[in-house]
């Protein structure tokens, strides 16, 4: 993908095309909503990605961004996707489920609605859930440094390529075979990259191989362990889930975790006897050479202090502690002793290393000249633990190889594994949301809405407790009702459920009709009356509204509160016979329900969410709004509750009134 291309996407610039870039497949991730391969972007973060992500899927679409027309149209949008992430286990499912918007575009909400309908059917068991906590997006790898081998070449130019290809390890310029030599002294392993020192014989680990840097991750299979050493829990996590769900990766999963169980968290491989004694037998070096020297001068003490001689053994004693001669005492009055005791130090220390193939060399550590107190000898030891180290780490480099070998060509499967996995828990909130509010996904066909057994998942009840609400609307309609009887709600309903429609995603309802609008315009309540600068405002902002010929739904809540009663009932009669006139669908509640049809020129639907009475104080309400019908205000039904049970002329007289202030019902 051209950067061209790149700074297209909205929100793209030259800089962040750049970053872009280099990813290997930008337009695939970008097509995709990759938002786990955008975030491997330098100096991209994940909340970075999903904003990109999203500009790519609208630029893709043609979709200008412009659906959510209003402040309340946003809010509803975020309560929306909170209910989304709130159900996803990884945060990149989070982040991820941010490309989901609302749309206007048919492709993109078909787009979804394939992927949602496949997603609803994934069982969100606890078991996979809790196999989700520990999948994260791969990370980079630590930067390696290997100390236990070098490459080694006698030209400049193989140098520098050296140098370029295998960073990790240290490359040495060697004139002859005594450089060679010389390095294998220092290095478990000389890799040698001149074909002109084929036959050399030097000691130690040397290996002349002129094509090594066309495989220089096997020079360094560190290279590839450190990238599963680091992401380690993130694979095994990933693997769990895969079974778990049962879906066929490409990659080998039972190789993987085998793997990945030989691997510790430095890149070590872990599991082998022979290099778990080796590193047990340099570790205990120095303290078996005391443990040893203890044995043999325990020993040999006894027998000095029990030794019949010409002296007495104590008097003897204390001569030998003096230095006085005692090379030569031991020699002529106790060198079966000494003997017993240096064997005695050898069997100790042979027994402690626990290595037989060292034994020979081990036993050298304890000379044949009899001393007191005895002692090792350190060059011996040293040699020791210095071929102890080279064994060490030329097995452990071959292990590393090996491992390496399995897992160098399954890295990329193993990122796919864990995007599967990532993939799936955005699924599974989808799934778990579906689920949650008894979901169904909308038909749009027609005009306006149609919604059957809606409930809303904004209410502050818990979701069982929410009554269903039956309500539809073609053209423009106006909500009436009792304070406290649902019209906010229901207008938060029906705002929810074209906005998840439209994201292309499953609706709280049994079912729901839709029409593909083009934007959301929801005005909320105003809190009080507004001053002339923002009523002017408000009106601009109507003006706007009926002003094109796009297809939008208009939801409004009490707007007579921005100024006069009156006054109100004349503006919002004129904007309904605006909207009337345009393409759009509108909800207006108001109190002012029925002076407002008065003074509409056109026949305007008045619907009414009907109390039906009062119990213990509390208002007893139909949830779904009538079709056709102004509701009662909450005081005429206080007044006609008064007038039933205390039968008072005051009471009856003013229900008269109420009736009589009626405007008649539509035909």
């Amino acid at each position: 993908m051209e950067f061209e291309e790149l700074e297209a996407i909205p929100g793209v610039g030259e800089k962040t095309a750049e970053r872009l870039a280099e990813l290997d497949d930008p337009e695939a991730a970008l097509s995709a909503g990759d938002v786990a391969t955008i975030a491997r972007a330098p100096g991209i973060s994940d909340g970075r990605a999903a904003r990109i992500a999203r500009a790519a899927i609208r630029h893709r679409h043609d979709d200008d961004g412009t659906f959510l027309a209003s402040e309340r149209a946003q809010e509803l949008y975020a309560s929306a996707l909170s209910l989304l992430q709130e159900r996803a286990v990884t945060d990149y499912a989070e982040k991820r489920l941010e490309t989901f918007y609302p749309s206007a575009s048919a492709s993109r909400i078909e787009e979804v609605r394939s992927f949602a309908r496949e997603a609803v059917k994934q069982e969100p068991t606890p078991e996979l859930l809790d196999a989700l906590e520990g999948v994260e997006p791969l990370s980079p790898p630590r930067d390696v440094r290997v100390r236990d081998r070098c490459v080694a070449t006698s030209d400049a130019e193989t140098f520098a390529e050296a140098q370029e290809a295998v960073p990790e390890v240290s490359v040495e310029l060697v004139e002859d075979a005594r450089g060679v030599a010389d390095l294998a002294r220092g290095y478990a392993t000389v890799i040698v990259l001149d074909e002109s020192f084929s036959g050399i014989d030097v000691e130690g680990d040397v290996r002349v191989e002129p094509t090594a840097l066309e495989s220089p991750a096997e020079i360094v299979p560190e290279r590839t362990l450190a990238f599963f050493a680091e992401n380690r829990d993130r694979l095994r996590a990933a693997a769990a889930v895969n079974r778990l769900a049962g879906t066929e990766p490409d990659c080998d999963v039972e190789t993987l975790d085998a793997a990945l169980e030989r691997l510790d968290a430095d890149g070590s491989v872990s599991g082998d006897k022979r290099v778990a004694a080796l590193n047990a037998a340099i570790e205990d070096l120095d303290a078996a050479v005391s443990m040893a020297e203890g044995v043999a001068n325990d020993r040999l003490r006894s027998a000095i202090e029990e030794r019949d001689v010409t002296i007495e053994g104590t008097d003897l004693l204390s001569l030998v502690e003096r230095g006085a001669g005692v090379d030569s005492l031991l020699e002529r009055e106790l060198a079966d002793e000494f003997d017993a005791a240096v064997e005695a130090a050898r069997e100790e220390f042979v027994g402690t290393i626990g290595l037989d193939d060292y034994e020979s060399l081990a036993r050298r550590a304890f000379g044949e000249e009899p001393t007191f107190p005895v002692e090792h000898d350190e060059r011996v030891v040293e040699r020791l633990r210095e071929e102890l180290t080279a064994d060490r780490d030329r097995r452990a480099a071959r292990l590393k190889r090996e491992v390496a070998a399995d897992l160098r060509e399954m890295r990329e499967a193993a990122a796919a594994l864990v995007e599967t996995a990532l993939e799936l828990d955005v699924e599974l909130a989808v799934s778990r949301f579906a689920r949650d509010f008894d979901c169904t996904f909308p038909e749009f066909d027609g005009k306006g809405f149609e919604i059957t057994g809606g409930r809303s998942p904004l209410l502050d009840v818990e979701f069982e407790a929410v009554e269903p609400v039956d309500y539809g609307v073609e053209g423009v309609a106006l909500l009436s009702g009792v304070n406290s009887g649902g019209k906010t709600s229901t207008l938060d309903l029906v705002g929810l459920v074209v906005v998840l429609g439209q994201m292309g995603l499953p609706v709280p309802a049994e079912s729901a009709r839709l029409e593909r609008f083009e934007a959301l315009h929801y005005q909320a309540k105003t809190q009080g009356t507004l001053d002339a600068g923002a009523f002017e405002s408000t009106l601009r902002e109507f003006g706007s509204l009926v002003a094109g010929d796009r297809t939008r739904l208009v939801l409004v809540d009490e707007l007579e509160s921005i100024t006069e009663p009156g006054a109100s009932a004349v503006i919002i009669a004129g904007i309904l016979e605006a909207l009337e006139e345009s393409d759009s669908t509108a909800v207006f509640v108001s109190h002012l329900a029925g002076e407002i049809r008065e003074a509409t020129a056109v026949d305007v639907t008045v619907d009414g969410i009907e109390a039906v009475g009062l119990k213990n104080g509390e208002l007893q309400v139909n949830r779904s709004p009538v079709k056709d019908h102004l509701a009662r205000s909450t005081p005429e039904l206080i007044v006609e509750k008064l007038a039933e049970e205390d039968g008072d002329e005051l009471y009856g007289e003013l229900l008269e009134k109420f009736e009589a202030e009626k405007p008649a019902e539509a035909d």
